[in-house]
């Protein structure tokens, strides 16, 4: 599947307010190399696998496959991780869209970003 998204630094937590929902993520790159990376997360009660492949087009799409999988097997997963990451994600509407703000703790405290997806370039 090609993946059209844009994101955004947050430079408030004004999002906190707006949003409709909110998880907490923890995630793991199992491969990241030559702009393709295989991560595993865990978020709420179940997990992920999803590859992405290089940027296209200049930065504006790229492939991602995304498959769930079971809490279990997402743990088991993340012992082959080396990179990990922890960040609280909000879900904000945006007219049509949905906006993904992700708020990092842990070594990467103070980060946060938005993501929007769209359907075309």
């Amino acid at each position: 599947m090609l993946e059209i998204e844009r994101k955004f630094l947050v430079i408030d937590d004004s999002y906190k307010a707006m949003a409709f929902r909110s998880d907490r993520i923890a995630q793991g790159y199992i491969c990241r190399e030559g702009g393709n990376s295989a991560r595993v997360r865990v978020r709420g009660d179940k997990g992920y696998v999803t590859i992405k492949g290089p940027s296209l087009d200049g930065g504006l799409s790229r492939f991602e496959w995304e498959k769930e999988i079971t809490l279990d097997d997402a743990r088991e997963l993340f012992t082959l991780c080396g990179e990990r990451i922890e960040k609280t994600r909000y879900l904000v509407r945006n007219g049509k869209h949905v906006v993904e703000v992700d708020e990092f703790h842990g070594e990467n405290e103070g980060l946060v970003f938005a993501e929007i997806e769209l359907s075309d370039v």
